[in-house]
């Protein structure tokens, strides 16, 4: 069959047949490994985490140490970060992998599935800082404690929770946008009434010592954020640490 061409050729491709391939397969696209959706000026071919990204044979790890008056023997939580897009503008650390260690083997079986679990749902890729929460929701049936400065665990799995949250504030996932600027001046308002009706001197934690609160000896235990630190001001429960507030 002959094609009559009736405008000036402009340009050429040789084209060359594929031996021995199936024509239905011609128009399939390749298998690649997808790289980051772009948002915003994000550049196409910049790696974000997912299920496909190989694990390298180094990654960078940090241990946290959990003391509870649950058990003599404390437990070692352990995150590995990967870094994505080393040596360029969009080099970033996000966790990979978590292993929890420790001499106590009461709770060996469901510690080695939580850490499978999280560690797959780290390698999923996009937004795992919901992990946080999702653990902290855990209670104990037989009751929390509270940790060196007021603040009340529910559950040794809420810790490991609060250990991932450090972790993540480390490595930037988790910012802490702090207080609307409304909210803390309330909160200083409500704590300079609270020194001038019980003559309170605020002690400041220092880093190296955390036995001691800020915050009064007959402060509340604050569902909010899990400090005693609701106070009773003007007929309300004010949280001097995170402005919670109920009347009533």
């Amino acid at each position: 069959m002959s094609i009559k061409i009736d405008k000036p050729i402009t340009g050429y491709e040789v084209m060359t047949q594929k031996l021995d391939s199936n024509p239905s397969e011609d128009n399939q696209p390749s298998e690649t490994i997808p790289l980051a959706e772009t948002t915003g000026d994000v550049p196409a071919n910049v790696v974000q985490m997912h299920e496909k990204v190989e694990r390298p044979e180094r990654l960078l790890g940090s241990t946290y140490k959990i003391k509870t008056p649950l058990s003599d023997h404390a437990l070692y939580v352990t995150i590995n970060d990967i870094v994505l897009n080393p040596d360029t503008p969009y080099e970033k650390r996000r966790p990979f992998e978590i292993f929890i260690n420790s001499k106590n083997m009461d709770h060996f079986q469901w510690i080695v599935a939580l850490t499978r679990i999280v560690s797959a749902v780290f390698r999923k890729g996009g937004d795992v800082t919901f992990l946080v929460e999702e653990l902290r929701s855990v209670f104990d049936p037989q009751g929390g404690y509270f940790k060196r400065g007021g603040k009340y665990t529910p559950s040794l799995v809420a810790e490991i929770g609060d250990a991932i949250e450090a972790h993540m504030r480390m490595i930037g996932m988790i910012r802490d946008e702090g207080l609307e600027p409304h909210q803390q001046q309330l909160i200083d308002q409500k704590r300079r009434e609270l020194e001038s009706q019980r003559s309170f001197e605020a002690v400041a934690l220092s880093p190296d010592d955390e036995s001691e609160s800020s915050f009064p000896d007959g402060a509340h235990l604050c569902l909010k954020c899990h400090n005693k630190a609701m106070v009773l001001l003007d007929g309300c429960m004010t949280c001097l640490n995170c402005g919670h507030s109920k009347c009533g």
